[in-house]
């Protein structure tokens, strides 16, 4: 099904984001999680494209993987990074014969090293470009694109984000995930602003679990998300108490996650770290099983 299906008619779609292990042991732990996570028949599952399209083929062989052992949707990630456009042609072409349906379209990091993105030679500079290059010569794939309620980093201004946002829809995308935030006000302003300057396609909300306090600050810090005051302050309280963390995340994304619905968004995408336990309280919490 193409990811357009999935938020019509007022539906409220449930999505997760796993990543592709390194070992066979990380690959079953992981698939013992998503078994478990089936149980709230989620609408679609994406999974992650390795900087420098470092997992290119073990994306796509998870992809595969996970749609035909639980018959859910799926969706891969695909970057500009590291590729020349016939390189993405042929992985796109790889995919459609693989019978991948959706993609998640991403300019894509810098690899590990490198402060910067740098267009290789004969390749992509944008995530527009590679939502035109889909749509015009792989027109059957369904294509989400990233957002950004507290501003992509290298942008220079929100509204010069929002614009690139509005040109990667214009050139196709059906769907825009937000990058993880932790202050729904931030959301909630960036979605007025989304809706104000014409971007038409369902905004999703993308939701990381906090399991662990060093664990987040380091992805935070990475990806220009702020933890409100009164959140790190209650996390920093249980620094020593690994347990007490998981508590204090898990009640937090679960009153995060009821105000967004609350709101009306037509659906959540929870980055799962390929572990279902603290995703499934959330879930049980939200009464979002089946």
């Amino acid at each position: 099904m193409r990811i357009s299906e999935l938020y019509g008619d007022r539906k409220f779609a449930l999505s997760f984001e796993i990543f592709p292990p390194k070992t066979d042991a990380g690959e079953a732990q992981l698939f013992a999680a998503l078994e478990e996570l089936m149980t709230f028949t989620p609408s679609i599952v994406t999974c992650t494209y390795g900087a420098g399209g470092s997992t290119r083929d073990k994306t796509l062989e998870l992809t595969v993987k996970i749609r035909e052992t639980f018959g859910v949707t799926t969706a891969a990630h695909l970057t500009c990074v590291g590729s020349t456009t016939d390189q993405l042609r042929r992985w796109l072409g790889s995919a459609t014969e693989q019978g991948v349906e959706n993609l998640i379209a991403l300019r894509g990091d810098p690899p590990k090293g490198e402060a910067t993105f740098t267009r290789v030679a004969g390749g992509l500079r944008h995530a527009n470009e590679l939502v035109a290059l889909i749509r015009k010569e792989f027109p059957h794939f369904g294509i989400a694109v990233a957002g950004y309620p507290e501003t992509h980093r290298e942008a220079p201004s929100p509204e010069a984000d929002l614009e690139n946002l509005k040109r990667k829809v214009e050139a196709g995308a059906d769907i825009v995930i937000t990058q993880l935030f932790y202050d729904n006000r931030d959301f909630v302003e960036f979605r007025e602003r989304y809706e104000k300057c014409g971007i038409g396609v369902p905004l999703i909300p993308g939701i990381l679990p906090v399991i662990n306090l060093a664990q987040i600050q380091k992805i935070a810090s990475l990806c220009g998300a702020k933890l409100p005051a009164s959140f790190l302050g209650a996390l920093e309280r249980h620094r020593g108490d690994p347990a007490g963390q998981v508590e204090v995340g898990v009640d937090y994304a679960i009153r995060q996650c009821q105000d967004l619905i609350a709101g009306g968004v037509p659906g959540i995408h929870f980055y799962v770290l390929n572990k279902a336990a603290a995703p499934g309280r959330i879930l049980r919490a939200l009464d979002l099983i089946g």
